[in-house]
């Protein structure tokens, strides 16, 4: 993916893992994975940001005692490093054990606008 897209998707990314954090201050578990998930559903394309949000969802899962998330957290850094460059990443799949990490998954309109603008955004 090209530099341009990591300096425009990462303000958005930024912004949902601190909606996040703030979610989880008020204790507000789910509200802070929906927001780790946005974050993942926008950075999929990035390998640092892609690999940074499973990271955040790892660290989610162990404050949970989320064993299940945990583990496939795990397995989802690992290919998150390696295989996002190659563009194995399946569109709009949120990052979860909820889904199989390989499911394309629709996207929705107000991220995929964000992604769209990110994308077509020229460098300065």
């Amino acid at each position: 993916m090209h530099r341009h897209f990591y300096k425009h998707i990462k303000p958005y990314i930024e912004q949902e893992l601190s909606l996040a954090k703030r979610a989880r201050k008020h204790g507000h578990v789910r509200v802070e994975f929906t927001h780790l998930e946005n974050a993942h559903v926008l950075g999929q394309a990035s390998t640092l940001l892609h690999t940074k949000v499973h990271v955040l969802m790892l660290i989610w899962a162990v404050r949970q005692v989320n064993v299940k998330e945990g583990v496939g957290q795990v397995l989802r850094i690992v290919g998150a490093a390696t295989k996002t460059a190659m563009g194995f990443i399946p569109i709009g799949n949120t990052g979860g054990t909820s889904v199989s990490p390989f499911q394309v998954l629709p996207v929705d309109p107000k991220l995929a606008a964000i992604i769209a603008k990110a994308n077509s955004s020229k460098p300065n």
